[in-house]
């Protein structure tokens, strides 16, 4: 097996632009470790449903969590097939005509099949993945997770069975302008996910300091 990409079939193939498509571990992980949120698709009762996840990523695994109760999640704990998807949205495409107007991005989706992590050691080592995936360091900085909370909660794993990356960039692709056409702007309108200024609770004691969790999220991710 060629451990520099993932398995691809007539599901995960990118048909439209494929130029654009990509199988490389490398490139889908880059863009996995992003990103932060995730679109999980499964099928409920005979009926599609998709919901917005944080996720972490563990080597060629992804990890979930959510409430005991949720119909989806113990739906994801049952052993289900699953999509998930995870998009970064990088700028828009400003043609000069509707046609021609897109986004640049990067995508991946993903396919496999869910179960539930049910050892108490790799539920916790799962946790701390999927919440230092959101804000790096931020485990070293809270207390352990209590019986209770565990209790309410599911941990999921998804290994990823077949994945594929999409990207586009550059600017408006579009034909040259027939002769004596009036020109109209075109370009590309760039962006990106930024942090703003910490909101501090307000029951935090005086004094209290920024903990370099959020610290280093908002020198990588701060407004500019």
């Amino acid at each position: 097996m060629d451990e520099t990409t993932y398995p691809a079939s007539t599901w995960s193939k990118a048909r439209r632009h494929p130029e654009r498509g990509s199988h490389e571990r490398d490139e889908i992980h880059a863009i996995l470790d992003e990103g932060l949120a995730c679109h999980v698709g499964i099928v409920v009762d005979g009926r599609p449903v998709v919901i917005p996840m944080a996720y972490g990523r563990d080597g060629d695994r992804l990890l979930l969590h959510g409430a005991t109760g949720s119909r989806l999640v113990q739906a994801l704990a049952s052993g289900c097939a699953v999509c998930v998807t995870v998009t970064l949205l990088d700028g828009l495409v400003v043609a000069r005509s509707a046609f021609d107007s897109s986004m640049n991005y990067r995508s991946v989706v993903i396919f496999g099949h869910a179960r539930r992590i049910a050892g108490e050691a790799e539920r916790r080592r799962a946790l701390d993945v999927l919440t230092d995936h959101v804000i790096p360091g931020r485990t070293r900085e809270l207390r352990a997770p209590l019986a209770r909370e565990l209790a309410a909660t599911e941990v999921i794993e998804l290994v990823i069975e077949e994945a594929s990356a999409k990207r586009r960039s550059g600017p408006p692709s579009e034909p040259a302008r027939a002769a004596g056409e009036p020109d109209v702007w075109a370009g590309v309108v760039p962006l990106r996910l930024a942090a703003g200024d910490p909101e501090p609770a307000p029951d935090l004691a005086p004094g209290t300091v920024l903990p370099e969790s959020v610290r280093q999220i908002i020198r990588e991710r701060g407004e500019k």
